[in-house]
């Protein structure tokens, strides 16, 4: 009788061991196939902040771009002492900008007056850039939008300079790298 109670004892302990193992086998599966999830998961989020790593630098760099054309235009177009110097202003921003024709022609008009004179040298209208602060805001449709203040030595003949502050607003085009609209003293 000792033996067959032996005997059961046994096999229930083999039997419950072959279940324990059975168990342990299959949880060590499933924390294996866990491991191998989690790394994957892991791969995808390295590679993820990679892509937003380099979007962050791109805006970053088309950020600071965006305002310095913006700056760039400011200095060459309120810097003028003669109606020579005036109508060169478009030619030295002419690569940074992409405007539509009606803009341009308002922004870089002549200089001239109803009897065809030169109402820059007549007057002796003077310009002088001096120093400017640029803002951005966020991308939009590939767009920064970008201000800044524009402070400007003005003059005329028999007048006495003063500083002009400007708000110059312009619209930057990442695809392009150029200024698309600039609007000047002018909310909206």
């Amino acid at each position: 009788m000792k033996n067959k109670v032996l005997l059961s004892i046994m096999g229930l302990f083999l039997v419950s061991l072959g279940i324990t193992m059975s168990i342990t086998n299959h949880k060590r599966s499933q924390i294996a196939e866990v491991r191998k999830e989690v790394s994957q998961v892991k791969k995808l989020q390295k590679h993820v902040t990679a892509q937003i790593d380099n979007l962050q630098t791109m805006y970053n760099a088309n950020d600071a771009t965006a305002k310095r054309k913006l700056l760039e235009f400011a200095k060459a177009y309120y810097t003028f002492s003669s109606q020579a110097d005036y109508d060169k202003r478009f030619n030295q921003v002419s690569d940074i900008l992409s405007l539509p024709s009606e803009q341009k022609n308002k922004l870089f008009d002549s200089g001239l007056d109803a009897t065809g004179g030169s109402r820059i040298d007549n007057l002796g209208l003077t310009s002088e850039y001096q120093t400017a602060t640029g803002y951005t805001s966020d991308l939009d449709n590939q767009t920064i939008e970008s201000l800044a203040t524009v402070i400007v030595e003005t003059s005329g003949t028999g007048q006495k300079a003063i500083n002009q502050t400007v708000l110059l607003h312009g619209w930057f085009d990442i695809k392009t790298q150029k200024l698309t609209s600039i609007k000047i003293n002018q909310i909206q």
